[in-house]
């Protein structure tokens, strides 16, 4: 009867542990939503499947947006699936630490002419029966982890969706600028060659036109390069077909916002809604979890217990129980509980040190996204308008005929200059933001690679 109810309690014990509905993604879903304002899929089934393709084609019907590139990434990147199919593997640790070890089955025939000795016994795990709910608890420890980890690599598709298309979005819109010079380089150039050939240029001047033609030239072919490799690391990122290369991007990056965004409370809102944080102290408690484990079954590591029975040809059969116990004569569990408390301590001084890098790499990206903006701010409303009105200037003394249409040229390529290097400003501040919302909510980028001061990537003019 004893061993009967023992049996009966594992199945009871078994049939709690289930797996859940949705797999555990549902908490990935609410982590991202709540973050970067999209709702991830987990394509687990064909209707799924068919659903976001069907998402993606009318997304690629009109141009990209930041928000409708970061969409797609969310539907269609396959790094995502791989990372959301890392939920179902923790989620069966944890149903698998939540069920007992199935019971061991041992049976013996021993002969001796016509006498017969069969030894049966039903071995059941009692150890891993009283450690059952530390043991699962220890584990949905893990798989919390393994969720907060999938939303990380959630928001850096996302960050990293963003970040490409801003890039690609320039790099476009400076092709249009670089062919710009390259078409007043070659008019400046023939007008030049033409005038050498009359007599009216010398030979040195003629030579800086064709220098800055040729500088011009080459600018402009590693542009349209530019602007296919960003556009194709756009297309990784979306994880694009073939057959899906042709969608549209916008011709310019998206304005100014009329203010920057305050650091308020920045740094405590980093410590409420960083997922690396989260994860470092859901990593402790599960490793806390993991040592009051070790503690319980210090003394005791294996303990195995169940049902008997032996029976000799001519006797009657006889029942029993057997019990199999590791005696702690050489190892009393000290080296286990050390290195669980080590364990512990090492997880504790990480997770401290993750928390004190989160503040600084969010004051640090805060720092490079005002600074971007001030930089843009500052392109656009004191740089491009003042090479404004200095060609207008030009073109009024050209009409008096107080300026060379030389003049007249070497400003045209100053001006579209300037506009490069207020596009790049605009495309920093943006992929500044993009850092600072990262480094806010998710994971902080690397922010060693901080870009410089927007500087344009036309080359200066000769001088006249």
């Amino acid at each position: 009867m004893r061993m009967t109810a023992l049996a009966l309690a594992s199945l009871a014990l078994a049939g709690c542990a289930t797996f859940s509905a949705d797999g555990g993604f549902g908490e990935v879903e609410q982590l991202t939503r709540e973050r970067v304002g999209h709702t991830p899929t987990y394509l687990r089934t064909g209707e799924q499947a068919d659903s976001a393709k069907a998402r993606v084609a009318q997304l690629l019907e009109q141009a990209l947006t930041a928000d409708s590139a970061v969409e797609l990434a969310l539907l269609n990147n396959r790094d995502l699936q791989a990372s959301y199919a890392q939920l179902g593997i923790a989620e069966s640790d944890v149903v698998r630490a939540g069920r007992p070890a199935n019971p061991s089955l041992r049976f013996g025939r021993l002969s001796n002419g016509s006498a017969t000795e069969i030894d049966r016994a039903v071995l059941f795990d009692v150890l891993g029966l009283v450690t059952l709910p530390l043991a699962r608890k220890a584990e949905r420890s893990r798989f919390e982890q393994v969720q907060l980890q999938a939303a990380i690599d959630t928001l850096a598709v996302a960050g990293e969706a963003r970040k490409a298309f801003f890039e690609a979005v320039t790099a476009q819109q400076l092709v249009v600028y670089a062919g710009q010079v390259k078409d007043a380089a070659d008019a400046s150039n023939e007008l030049a060659r033409r005038m050498a050939a009359a007599g009216n240029l010398n030979k040195l001047a003629q030579m800086r036109e064709q220098s800055f033609y040729s500088d011009a030239t080459a600018q402009l072919a590693r542009a349209r390069h530019q602007a296919v490799a960003t556009r194709e690391r756009l297309t990784r990122v979306l994880a694009l077909g073939s057959e899906q290369l042709d969608f549209r991007l916008p011709q310019r990056l998206p304005d100014l916002p009329a203010a920057p965004a305050e650091s308020k409370d920045a740094e405590q809102a980093a410590m409420d809604k960083r997922l690396d944080v989260l994860m470092a102290r859901r990593s402790t408690e599960a490793t806390a979890q993991l040592l009051g484990l070790t503690r319980t079954t210090r003394f005791i590591n294996v303990l195995n217990a169940g049902y008997q029975n032996k029976s000799n040809t001519g006797e009657s059969r006889m029942n029993g129980y057997e019990i199999e116990l590791e005696l702690p004569l050489f190892d009393f569990g000290s080296t286990r509980v050390a290195r669980a408390e080590a364990t512990y301590m090492q997880s504790v001084n990480r997770t401290a040190q993750v928390a004190v890098n989160a503040r600084s790499e969010v004051r640090e990206a805060y720092s490079a996204y005002r600074t971007a903006y001030d930089l843009a701010r500052h392109y656009r409303d004191e740089v491009v308008p003042l090479r404004q009105r200095i060609s207008d200037e030009n073109l009024l003394r050209y009409n008096g005929m107080l300026a060379s249409v030389f003049e007249l040229l070497a400003d045209a390529k100053d001006r579209i200059a300037s506009v490069t290097g207020a596009v790049e400003a605009l495309r920093d501040y943006w992929l500044a933001e993009s850092d600072l919302q990262a480094a806010l909510v998710g994971r902080s980028p690397d922010l060693a690679q901080a870009r410089g001061p927007a500087s344009g990537t036309v080359p200066t003019p000769a001088g006249h």
